[in-house]
This record gives structure tokens, C-alpha cells and sequence, in this order.
């Protein structure tokens, strides 16, 4: 197990710098110019204002010297200066990074919470009217358009029935509590602001919603799937025959086994939330990586883009090393094979 370990966090690390490298090239190919993005067309116009500001963020060096630059940076613990906010980029991940964490955490709980329940029960009451209503809810969050699905949360909740916050994390009425973990809800309980909990609770409702749609409509269609192959199995047969009663059947011997796919799902769908959640920070004003990264590209910010880069390729290779690893916890074979 340890071999293996040290093997697949060799890996993760070249695959991370490959990573960086890929979005480096395609982010120079990009049709535009940093100097107009920042400067503007009046100041871009001036040849002297243009030579500063591209020595100074090395922008007139060979295309393998920034990179180098780059990777030199991230064995330092530094990932350069933001273009954009004149700050350290690992200053604004460390700032943006507990809202996303926050949203994205709610969401994927909300998913599971709703999602391996609703799979469940459309297996066992399969061609139902659960099942129908579990491939419909499903369908309808797979099939949604993100933007779209956000703005008709906000017209009907925030907008006409105006039972829902507007958005943004917490109103501005509401003081934000003090900021130890960044995320609100385990800041506001340290605090003892339950006032502020409540209220960024409230703030997370639409936003959860919108973000968990498309991952709930696949842990249910996988858990469901998961299910009814794993009803077909001689043991569940065995078990039956056995006198087992349905509920302990399906407890302890069919959800242990059809989980080990959603694991997998469950795992690379946390990652998404993580890292895609840009269209769901910008609509609902959430101050969370999505927005940073968002106005980075827009801006042209080679070294927002990259630290961002070099985030999500690492988010998504420890979430796939720990979703590997949970396989054992599930599956007695798998750690065997390990251990070998």
C-alpha cells in the first residue's frame, strides 16, 4: 500500500505541472492582449507605458522563461502576482477559495442527502410512480442549463415570491462574523451569531440548489443503475432464501455494493462543484474561486490563471487519490490487491 502511495503521488504531481503547461500554451495563444486588457486603448498607446508594464510583469520574456519562472515560483510557495488585483495569487485563492469550499460542500451533501435515497427507492419500487419521479427529477437536473435554472431560482424565490435572499453570501445588514475558517456557517457558530448563521444559511439555499442539480440527477441515475444490477446477484438471491428480512437485505448487502460506483461519481462530481462553479458565483455574486476565475480570463491574468490552474489540477487528482483509496473501505478485494 505504501509503494503505491508513493507511486501515485509521484504521478499526481507530473500530471499537475502538465496540466499548468497545457493551459500556459493555450492561454498565450489566446486572441488578445494583457497590455489592452489592463491598460486600456489611451495608455496602451503610449510605447513607453506598454515597455514598463510588460517588463514588469515579464510579459517581453520567451514564452519558456515565464514558464519557468512559474514553476521556479510554485517550489518557493509563491504563485506570482495577480495582473488584476496587485496581489499575491495565493493571497486572493486563500480569501476566495472558503467561499467555494463553503457552496460547494453544501451542494454535494445536499446531493447525496437527496440523491442515493431517491436511487434507492426507485430500484426497489421500480416502473413505480417513485421511480418515475426519481428519472424525472434526475433527467430535469442533468438536462438544466446552469444559467438558466439560476435566473429562474432568482425571478420566482428572490424576485416574485420573495421568500428567498437576494444574492451574495450574507446581507449587508448582518455583520459577517469574525473569520476564522472563512466558511460563514462554522464562523457564525464559533461566534455564537446565530443571527448571521441563519441568514448565510438563507444565502445558501438558491445558490446549493442550482449548483447540486446536475450532480443529484446523476448520483440518482447511478445508485439507481447500481441497484438493480446488484438485485440480480446470487448472494442478494441467497439471502432471500435465507429469511434475511428486505430491509437488512438492502442495508447490508445491496447498498454497500452498488456504492462503490457512486463513489467513484461522488468523488469526481465534489471536484466539479469545487472547481466549476463559475456560472453559479457569477450569477448569484458569490465571492468564491468561479468568480475569480472568471474575471482572471477575462482580464488576461497569466498568473491568476495559472495559480487557478494549478489548484484545480491538484483538487481534482487528491479527490481521485482519495476516492481510489475508499475503494478498500468498501471492497475487502480492492485492499487486498493493494497490500500486494
Amino acid at each position: 500500500m505504501f509503494r503505491y502511495l508513493v507511486m501515485r503521488v509521484a504521478g499526481m504531481a507530473v500530471m499537475a505541472l502538465l496540466a499548468t503547461l497545457v493551459v500556459f500554451l493555450i492561454a498565450n495563444q489566446v486572441p488578445g492582449d494583457p497590455v489592452l486588457a489592463q491598460l486600456g486603448d489611451l495608455a496602451a498607446s503610449d510605447p513607453n507605458m506598454v515597455a514598463r508594464y510588460r517588463a514588469r510583469w515579464g510579459l517581453d520574456r520567451p514564452l519558456w522563461e515565464q514558464y519557468w519562472i512559474f514553476l521556479r515560483g510554485i517550489f518557493n510557495g509563491d504563485l506570482g502576482i495577480s495582473i488584476s488585483t496587485q496581489r499575491p495569487v495565493l493571497d486572493d485563492i486563500r480569501q476566495y477559495a472558503p467561499a467555494t469550499v463553503e457552496l460547494a460542500t453544501i451542494s454535494f451533501l445536499l446531493s447525496l442527502i437527496v440523491g442515493i435515497p431517491l436511487g434507492v427507492l426507485a430500484a426497489i419500487r421500480r416502473d413505480t410512480w417513485i421511480d418515475n419521479l426519481a428519472r424525472f427529477i434526475s433527467l430535469a437536473g442533468v438536462s438544466s442549463p446552469t444559467f438558466w435554472l439560476a435566473f429562474i431560482m432568482l425571478a420566482l424565490f428572490y424576485g416574485g415570491l420573495q421568500i428567498a435572499p437576494g444574492p451574495g453570501r450574507i446581507d449587508l445588514s448582518v455583520m459577517t462574523p469574525p473569520s476564522v475558517t472563512g466558511l460563514y456557517l462554522i464562523d457564525a457558530a464559533i461566534a455564537g451569531d446565530w443571527e448571521a448563521w441563519r441568514n448565510a444559511a438563507a444565502h445558501l439555499i438558491l445558490p446549493s440548489i442550482v449548483l447540486a442539480s446536475g450532480t443529484l440527477g446523476l448520483i440518482t441515475r447511478t445508485t439507481r443503475a447500481s441497484m438493480l444490477e446488484a438485485m440480480t446477484q446470487d448472494y442478494v438471491r441467497v439471502a432471500r432464501a435465507k429469511g434475511l428480512r428486505e430491509r437488512k437485505i438492502v442495508l447490508g448487502h445491496l447498498l454497500p455494493n452498488a456504492l462503490i460506483p457512486v463513489v467513484t461519481l461522488g468523488g469526481l462530481a465534489y471536484a466539479v462543484l469545487l472547481t466549476g462553479a463559475v456560472m453559479t458565483e457569477t450569477i448569484f455574486s458569490w465571492p468564491g474561486l468561479g468568480r475569480y476565475t472568471f474575471r482572471s480570463a477575462v482580464a488576461l491574468d497569466f498568473p491568476g490563471i495559472m495559480g487557478i490552474t494549478l489548484v484545480v489540477a491538484v483538487v481534482y487528482l487528491v479527490i481521485n487519490l482519495l476516492t481510489d483509496l475508499s475503494y478498500a473501505l468498501l471492497d475487502p478485494r480492492v485492499a487486498r490487491e493493494r497490500a500486494e
